[in-house]
């Protein structure tokens, strides 16, 4: 029997306005990841792998086509489903943190576990576990001020998969860091990961990390091609 694809496009069409016409960003992306399956997704600055990654996110709607997240056809769901359905099948990982700089590292990981109904005790239970599987076991308590670059990437790692979703999505996680802090934390994040067994689609610029991946589409003239 077939598993259930954790994420699938289908023949997602996207356009804004420009000027007197419109720019057609994804012409007709068509994309499957399998359960477990990580995917480096490359291409140039500004070919509309930030728009895709929205999309797949259920954050932006597509102009036209289909994104079904672990089987279910999220065309035409209401706004309010689309947020039940983002908040417990789907994580996020950003160039930039956005880690709430009121609340320590653990905070910061129980909060959308609690905003999704679970209790407390078990959210801190989870946070604890993320974090120290990301290495951040001593460092709970310490808010973002507190933390460096990489350390707060790897809270943002661990908040994106706490409430365990079946699909990460990551744009440039690594943006941000310098090259030897960028290694590390790919390297922790891609192992979390695999801990998890969440299939991932990640942005990335570094074709070394991206080697590292199971599998790499580019983003080409508005549809995706495998490397």
């Amino acid at each position: 029997m077939n598993k259930v694809a954790s994420l699938q496009l289908n023949d997602v069409k996207r356009s804004f306005p420009q000027g007197s016409g419109s720019l057609e960003v994804l012409r007709g992306v068509s994309l499957t990841l399998s359960p477990g399956e990580i995917t480096a997704l490359v291409g140039p600055s500004g070919t509309g792998k930030s728009t895709l990654l929205h999309i797949a996110g259920l954050l932006e709607r597509p102009d036209s086509g289909q994104v079904i997240v672990e089987g279910a056809d999220c065309t035409d769901m209401e706004d309010n489903e689309r947020t039940i359905l983002r908040q417990s099948s789907l994580g996020f990982v950003y160039q930039f943190h956005h880690l709430l700089p009121e609340f320590s590292a653990e905070e910061n990981v129980v909060l959308p576990q609690m905003i999704s109904g679970k209790k407390k005790t078990d959210a801190e239970i989870r946070a604890g576990e993320l974090l120290g599987e990301v290495g951040l076991s001593d460092r709970l308590s310490h808010r973002p001020s507190e933390l460096s670059g990489g350390e707060q990437q790897r809270v943002a790692i661990a908040r994106a998969l706490a409430n365990r979703p079946s699909v990460l999505l990551a744009d440039e996680p690594t943006g941000n860091l310098d090259e030897g802090t960028a290694s590390t934390i790919f390297e922790v994040m891609l192992n979390v990961v695999r801990l998890s067994n969440v299939s991932a689609l990640i942005a990335t610029h570094n074709s070394e990390l991206a080697k590292s991946m199971d599998r790499i589409v580019m983003m080409r003239d508005g549809v995706l091609v495998d490397v």
